[in-house]
């Protein structure tokens, strides 16, 4: 049996803040020194070439927590949205979703919303911004852009709302210890255009140049697994590029995402035990 790290906070979880401001300071220092060049400028107005768009339903009734925390949520990512909205990423430049955030809550105080810690579904001021990462790396995918760091979540506390993404498209953040970045090593410039309507947020990657047809990005067979006495889905997330010449079809493997399961799967569900096989 795997035997789960403790961490000092979570012996001591007074010093959770103490800890983040620290990791937060070491990891904006490391980028300063880095020599990078870092997306910070925004433009008016958007850029002319819509490379590809999705929307995702902000509420999602099935977590079993209070419905206050989907209402801090949608403040939370609206909040956030405001130094994303219009943001350029130049030829060279890299984007990063702590830096680009960074500061968004310093005039209005972000809320509590739903989190995951230590494996464990909790609520923390800013919870719930995952969602509005989640949505920025759906674009990079479809863009030119070289992802620099992305993480996937260790674990899926409730089914997600519905989406065009398919199973495993996520990127989780965490200020000063997970982030969200890609870089422009074209040589046209993107950008990132963020709204709003009553139940959704919408994003846009656009660009100053017309694009090829965006690759379309899908998966491959889904896996549940018993380990430990934890389930765990497993499944892979590919480009799939046509040629419009030949009209073939290329798949290239992106990456295998695995994360834990936290909620009772659909009836009929095959969980396979990597020792005596489905259950």
């Amino acid at each position: 049996m795997t035997m789960r790290r403790i961490y000092l906070t979570q012996l001591f979880p007074w010093l959770l803040p103490l800890r983040r401001r620290q990791k937060c300071f070491c990891r904006a220092a490391a980028m300063r020194l880095s020599g990078c060049r870092y997306a910070r400028t925004v433009h008016r107005p958007p850029l002319p070439h819509a490379v590809f768009q999705s929307g995702i339903p902000m509420v999602n009734t099935r977590t079993g927590m209070d419905p206050v925390y989907q209402e801090n949520k949608i403040f939370n990512l609206k909040l956030a949205a405001r130094s994303l909205d219009l943001l350029l990423i130049r030829p060279g430049e890299t984007f990063s979703f702590f830096l680009a955030t960074r500061g968004a809550d310093r005039k209005t105080p972000y809320r509590e919303g739903l989190t995951e810690r230590y494996g464990v579904l909790t609520t923390e001021r800013g919870g719930g911004l995952c969602m509005l990462s989640n949505l920025l790396f759906w674009l990079f995918l479809h863009t030119p852009l070289t992802v620099v760091e992305r993480h996937g979540h260790e674990k899926k506390d409730f089914p997600e709302p519905p989406s065009d993404a398919p199973l495993g498209v996520d990127a989780t953040v965490s200020d000063g210890w997970l982030d969200l970045r890609v870089r422009n090593d074209t040589a046209q410039t993107f950008q990132l255009t963020l709204f709003f309507d009553d139940v959704r947020i919408y994003g846009c990657i656009r660009s100053d140049t017309p694009q090829p047809q965006p690759p379309e990005i899908i998966n491959g067979p889904v896996s549940y697994v018993r380990e430990d006495g934890a389930v765990y889905e497993e499944v892979d997330v590919i480009r799939k590029r046509v040629d419009p010449n030949s009209g073939e079809a290329e798949k290239t493997l992106l990456y295998r995402n695995r994360c834990r399961i936290g909620y009772e799967l659909p009836m009929g569900a095959v969980i396979l035990d990597r020792k005596d096989g489905p259950t």
